[in-house]
């Protein structure tokens, strides 16, 4: 079964540049080395400049699990430290 993951990130206003680069770069590393990851997006609120969601959907639970082992997921943890303004709000979802 599918699992999807929306992640809800609160970002420092004077943060936001550097977020987003590091998260591109996180992104492409997830893309290429994660084959059960069918899709890492990230998005912005069109009305908070500040508010950022992921939206993640995985093959199945492991695929998931061995996201959140990798060591670029493992390697941003203290760069998300550096730019969050509060902390995510996380939601998983199951695919029907």
């Amino acid at each position: 079964m599918t699992i999807g993951v929306i992640a809800t990130l609160k970002i420092r206003e004077d943060k936001t540049s550097e977020f987003e680069a590091f998260f591109t770069e996180l992104a492409s590393q997830v893309r290429a080395n994660e084959p059960g990851n069918i899709a890492y997006q990230l998005t912005k609120s069109r009305t908070d400049p500040t508010t950022y969601k992921v939206l993640e959907l995985y093959k199945d639970q492991d695929a998931l699990t061995h996201h959140g082992g990798t060591a670029h997921f493992k390697a941003a943890g203290p760069k998300f430290a550096g730019v969050l303004a509060g902390a995510p709000q996380i939601e998983y979802l199951d695919g029907v």
